[in-house]
């Protein structure tokens, strides 16, 4: 398992075949990628203030559980932090498991934590200046159903 802050861009593609070299006993791979968006012009760049050390140990934390819970293989997250721009890579999560569905519902439930309750703090730059994102209620709901 590991999770990795990156203050630089990543390249998915190679993260992906990285992931997967060597796995002769995994039955799936589920990866999920996601992306700045410009928001029609309305975002310049994006800005995530993140504290290393800290960050990355509550993402890990939450990994473990999540190797825990599906029986994964293996996990790898890897989550941009400090300035943005739109069509980067943002975050990058990959989990191994016997089967699909375990490797499916992993990822979706480690997305669903690192929108709305990892420990970042996310800004939107564009021209009509800076604005604080907080997760959606859709964002919110999305993680509470894995509560139960």
């Amino acid at each position: 398992m590991s999770v990795r802050l990156a203050r630089e861009p990543f390249e998915p593609g190679a993260l992906l075949a990285d992931f997967c070299r060597g796995r002769a006993e995994t039955g799936a791979v589920v990866t999920f990628t996601g992306i700045a968006r410009a928001s029609s012009g309305a975002v310049e760049r994006l800005e995530l203030e993140a504290y290393p050390g800290f960050t990355d140990a509550e993402i890990a934390r939450m990994a473990d559980a999540a190797v825990a819970r599906f029986a994964l293989d293996d996990v790898l997250i890897v989550h941009r932090w400090g300035e943005i721009s739109p069509g980067e890579a943002i975050v990058f999560v990959a989990t191994a498991a016997a089967h699909r569905r375990a490797a499916f519902d992993a990822a979706d439930h480690l997305m669903d934590y690192l929108k709305s309750r990892a420990p970042f703090w996310k800004k939107e730059h564009g021209p009509a200046g800076a604005r604080w994102i907080e997760p959606t209620e859709q964002d919110l709901a999305d993680a509470e159903r894995w509560d139960s």
